[in-house]
């Protein structure tokens, strides 16, 4: 991408900029999953109120070695009511399960000699104190809690009363020495529910769509057990997913790709993406003064295009009303004219307008209708994207605007745009719990929209420098990921669990790569000195130079990852896309959308394994 383009963001659309800590980021980097309690040590664990500020407080723990051995890790647990709550942490990685708080050590200050001390902070919301406190699964005072097995797993759960858009749960109960708490119901791997009983009713979901159940059960301790056997369930109706010839598959093109990256509608053509695309989000218009604004006026529509770089081989003249992309877009609907073409606005640089925007939304919806239907460029637009990063939630700044201001926004744009116009929006796909796909009404939007573009990429990277190495772009989970819920499976099971359809979610690949230097070693989790270098940034490259410059030596979680020299890689190949399309397929998603075309091969590669998987 050219440094020249003002609507560049820093990573394209990652969760946290380049060269950010991770303090920056706190609730990507310490909500998650609650992990199992750790086995009895001689430990205690002491709570300080640092300071307090009316709405909000600083809070610290302070862990001491009380036996006689070296402690090789530590974890403490604690419960707050409900309404407190812990917003950031340093020191240590605080996950949460409901009201229930976890925190470990982080890997420098996890051994304890005896006698020894170790403290972490955190600030927090809310006015109430911590209880329950466990330090590696005993008393945080020091007295012992004999008994702390794990429990069994429960029975495999049985469907029954299967609607179009509910079933019924029944499992048989697991034994613990000193009692079963409760079960945590997950639907194809993301945790829906926590239940006292052995039943459950799942209701929100897609007709004709398929789901995997399991149980997990957890004792009075809080540990839990192994998962019990798979169940799967398919919902009654529906027609098992997107119908033939309804499948999405999307490209954003940047208007800044016409300078340093020389990246043109007509490569469209010449690398053979046009015939197998079905829409393409323009990127980016700006949001500001609570309106939709132009977003490089001269690459927009007044860059005159000589015959050969036009897509129909005539040049531009000085007096025609419209050139640039806009018209080049336009002369590339007219040869394919199955592409629809939808104008987005926002992305990481430019999301700190939609807070001030839906202060009115159908003000904002009248302004972006205005702009994308302008007269001179109205017949090239087939629809609104907003690319929010992040509503209620933290990006390149923090939104306020409340959970519900996402579906407010869409409300309007839907109110005017119509029903013959689409109307879009990419979506964070932070699956942790408490994370930014639980700050969003995105559910009370999907009645007013198309489909939803899932960012399920730059999960992980080399803003933090040290690594772990990491990829970034997960289809599922696997053993070490640095962070519970940064993946692609969990975001979209959680959208699902939430009840949009699994037919308006897009699964999202990034056509390049993020990378380390000073790696030593090839599998994932190795340490490093920094990001690596790139083309235009620090710890990013596009495909088409990775393929070449440093092959692909593996996979995990179905994303290639190389290790070459120094530098470690992870990026999506053919082979990586085309899986991640069937699993799609499998999901009954609407299709999948990329990021974006320039980072493609000249003949067009990864869009190729897009249209193929997809077919």
């Amino acid at each position: 991408m050219s440094t020249q383009a003002p609507t560049r963001r820093t990573g394209f659309r990652h969760r946290a900029a380049a060269g950010l800590t991770a303090l920056i980021l706190p609730l990507a980097a310490m909500v998650g999953l609650a992990a199992p309690a750790e086995a009895a040590t001689a430990a205690t664990a002491t709570y300080t109120k640092v300071s307090d500020w009316g709405s909000g407080f600083e809070g610290k723990w302070t862990v001491k070695n009380t036996g006689t051995t070296t402690l090789s890790s530590w974890t403490v647990e604690w419960d707050y009511p409900t309404g407190t709550a812990v917003t950031s942490a340093w020191d240590a990685t605080v996950t949460s399960s409901g009201t229930h708080w976890t925190a470990k050590n982080v890997g420098w200050n996890g051994t304890l000699a005896p006698g020894a001390t170790v403290s972490f902070g955190f600030n927090g919301s809310g006015a109430g104190a911590p209880s329950g406190c466990k330090i590696n699964g005993a008393s945080c005072d020091g007295t012992t809690q004999p008994g702390d097995n794990a429990p069994s797993a429960p029975g495999t759960p049985v469907a029954s009363d299967i609607t179009n858009t509910s079933v019924k749960l029944t499992w048989t109960a697991a034994t613990d020495d000193k009692g079963v708490k409760n079960y945590d119901v997950k639907r194809d791997g993301a945790t829906i529910a926590t239940v006292t009983g052995l039943t459950y009713t799942n209701s929100g979901l897609t007709a004709g769509t398929d789901y995997s159940y399991t149980v997990v059960a957890r004792d009075t301790v809080d540990q839990t057990g192994p998962a019990s056997g798979a169940a799967s369930v398919r919902t009654t109706g529906g027609g098992g997913g997107p119908q033939p010839g309804s499948t999405v598959k999307l490209g954003y093109f940047t208007n800044w790709g016409v300078y340093g990256r020389n990246y043109h509608v007509k490569n469209l053509v010449t690398s053979g993406s046009a015939a197998k695309i079905t829409h393409i989000n323009y990127a980016f218009g700006n949001v500001q003064g609570g309106k939709c604004t132009i977003g490089d006026a001269y690459a927009d529509y007044d860059k005159a295009y000589t015959a050969d770089q036009s897509v129909d081989g005539k040049a531009d003249t000085w007096d025609q009303p419209l050139r640039g992309n806009f018209n080049q877009l336009r002369k590339l609907k007219a040869q394919y004219p199955h592409i629809k073409v939808l104008w987005s606005f926002g992305g990481w640089t430019w999301s700190g307008g939609f807070g001030q925007a839906v202060q009115n939304p159908t003000a904002f919806a009248q302004s972006c209708y205005d702009l994308v239907e302008d007269p001179r460029w109205a017949d090239v637009f087939d629809g609104i994207d907003l690319d929010w990063e992040y509503p209620n939630a933290c990006g390149l700044s923090c939104d306020t605007s409340g959970p519900a201001s996402f579906k407010n926004m869409m409300q309007a744009m839907r109110a005017k745009f119509g029903s013959n116009n689409l109307v879009t929006a990419a979506v964070t796909a932070d699956a942790s719990s408490g994370g930014k796909i639980d700050a969003a009404d995105y559910a009370g939007a999907a009645q007013y929209m198309n489909w939803f573009n899932v960012m399920t990429y730059d999960f992980f990277g080399a803003w933090a420098a040290q690594g772990p190495t990491a990829p970034h772009s997960p289809l599922t989970s696997y053993a070490g990921i640095p962070q519970a819920g940064f993946n692609s499976a969990e975001a979209i099971a959680k959208f699902k669990a939430k009840g949009v359809p699994a037919s308006k979610l897009l699964l999202g690949i990034g056509f390049y790569g993020r990378g380390w230097t000073g790696v030593t070693q090839s599998a994932p989790g190795g340490t490093a000195t920094g990001p690596a270098a790139g083309t235009y940034e620090q710890g990013i490259e596009d495909y088409k130079v990775l393929k070449n410059s440093c092959p692909a030596t593996g996979t995990i979680a179905g994303t290639a990852y190389a290790h070459c020299g120094s530098n470690w890689w992870s990026y999506d190949t053919p082979a990586t896309v085309t899986s991640k399309m069937s699993w799609a397929k499998n999901q009954g998603l609407g299709g999948a959308f990329f990021w974006e075309f320039s980072g493609d091969t000249s003949n067009g590669e990864l869009v190729g394994a897009i249209n193929s998987g997809l077919n």
